[in-house]
């Protein structure tokens, strides 16, 4: 029997509450609106389902793939034999505790900003308008107008690749730019504990509406994207590198080089994963070409 069906009889005889889904289309569940179907589909509410159906994946031998709000993920045209865990919206509990909030991985950075700032809490301004999740933003050490996870985030639970979960500080997360020691895709985010400083939430708020209206004067926001599509290279920008080379507006069917922000790849209406793939080694080819720089992708391809 195939094992993916051997998980989904197992899922459903012995975690019978658990949403699952079979032949999930991807392009429902990433920023990009692109990407085929998954094999199997997850939605846990709670630790216990997470860890418990990811163990039995594992034990299965079964390909598993956790995400969050897909924000920065490529989905292949012909989808993905694998069983994803999506975490978000529904694995996302937040208590907050003096100066800290704990939250599940799913949570959406935007709303942990906005519960952060209804608690009197600062720090947390610059990942209000990143679109993705707890867990994907503590992965890659996700940034924005100089703050990063590194820090705000104290403590991580992490599901190790035995099975086991453990309780992580920072220095054990080896955070770097746009990296962790999750970002190998073995151990994995279940919840994470920042620390924060108290503040006015009035001040806190009208700095996040700040950084919004940058985001939407700078940004190509109106389009699917995954946001940055190189990371930053050392001693450049890659969307500088992008201009220079000329290739705003540079085009494969419906995957376009932003005309507003060099930076980001978008999806102007009915771009594949090939168009995007195409024009992403493209802009990699032509820049390294001008500059000798060689880009690398943000985005995460999974196929």
């Amino acid at each position: 029997m195939n094992q993916i069906k051997m998980l989904y009889q197992r899922l459903e005889q012995q975690m019978p509450a658990l949403e699952l889904r079979q032949d999930e289309p991807m392009s429902r569940h990433t920023t990009f609106r692109v990407g085929g179907p998954a094999a199997l589909m997850a939605c846990p509410r709670g630790t216990e389902e997470m860890v418990k159906a990811i163990n039995l994946a594992r034990e299965l031998e079964v390909p598993t793939v956790v995400m969050g709000n897909g924000s920065n993920l490529l989905v292949d045209d012909h989808g993905v034999d694998a069983f994803v865990i999506k975490t978000v919206p529904q694995y996302a509990k937040c208590e907050v505790h003096g100066n800290e909030l704990t939250a599940q991985s799913g949570i959406l950075l935007s709303r942990l900003a906005g519960q952060a700032a209804s608690a009197g809490l600062t720090g947390l301004e610059f990942a209000h308008g990143i679109p993705g999740s707890l867990g994907g933003g503590v992965t890659m050490n996700a940034g924005a107008y100089g703050g990063e996870m590194v820090q705000v985030v104290t403590r991580v639970g992490v599901l190790l690749p035995s099975g086991d979960v453990e309780e992580w500080d920072t220095e054990q997360c080896q955070f770097r730019y746009r990296h962790s020691a999750f970002s190998d895709g073995k151990k994995l985010v279940l919840w994470a504990t920042l620390h924060l400083q108290s503040s006015d939430e009035t001040v806190i708020r009208e700095t996040m509406r700040n950084l919004a209206a940058k985001r939407r004067e700078k940004q190509p926001l109106e389009y699917p994207s995954a946001g940055s599509t190189f990371k930053r290279p050392e001693g450049h920008f890659a969307a500088a590198l992008i201009d220079q080379c000329g290739l705003k507006g540079l085009r494969v069917g419906g995957a376009v080089v932003s005309e507003k922000h060099a930076g980001f790849v978008v999806n102007t209406g009915g771009a594949t994963c090939d168009d995007i793939l195409r024009l992403m080694e493209q802009i990699r080819q032509r820049v390294f070409q001008v500059t000798g720089v060689e880009l690398e992708p943000e985005v995460r391809y999974l196929k």
